[in-house]
């Protein structure tokens, strides 16, 4: 018998830049922050739908083009449920401001819900066999998914605010 993997679901998680970005990340702090200031629409939004933190939505033959583009700041007790990129093929983040101990990017095993009868699985299985992994965030990291992949960013426990410029692609 031979053991396959089918159906994985490749992320990929790398540095932007391997080094210099340290002057591009506090401009894009800045930035970030003057945006929220800016952003009535964006912070109303996020009163409704992103309690105690802020997401701009900048919506902008077919080929693969960035189509949306936001900001993201997780202040304190902020979090951002479980949720999913319709209409979008790939989605990506790139990390600001990611103080010590602040939450990850944590993904769903897209088979989760028909796992009725599955047996336990163990918290020391395999990454391949866990129901959920989180990608750690890190300063001057993008990571890349497919978009119908469930996701969630969990409470920020931190005394600071973690800061990151989400994006979609799609084919138009």
């Amino acid at each position: 018998m031979t053991l396959r993997s089918w159906f994985a679901t490749p992320i990929y998680a790398a540095p932007l830049q391997p080094r210099g970005g340290e002057r591009l990340r506090a401009d894009l702090e800045d930035e970030c922050r003057r945006l929220r200031d800016f952003d009535a629409a964006g912070r109303r939004w996020s009163a409704r739908h992103y309690p105690g933190g802020y997401t701009s939505y900048d919506l902008g033959g077919r080929s693969l083009q960035l189509t949306d583009l936001w900001v993201n700041i997780m202040p304190p007790t902020a979090a951002h449920s479980l949720h999913l990129h319709p209409l979008s093929c790939i989605s990506g983040t790139y990390y600001v401001a990611t103080p010590p101990g602040c939450p990850g990017l944590k993904f769903e095993d897209p088979r989760l819900d028909r796992f009725m009868a599955a047996p336990p699985r163990k918290a020391s299985a395999p990454p391949a066999r866990r129901t959920h992994v989180t990608y750690p965030a890190t300063a001057g990291s993008v990571i890349l998914f497919e978009s119908w992949l469930r996701h969630e960013v969990v409470t920020n426990r931190v005394d600071a605010e973690r800061i990151s410029i989400s994006f979609n692609f799609n084919w138009v």
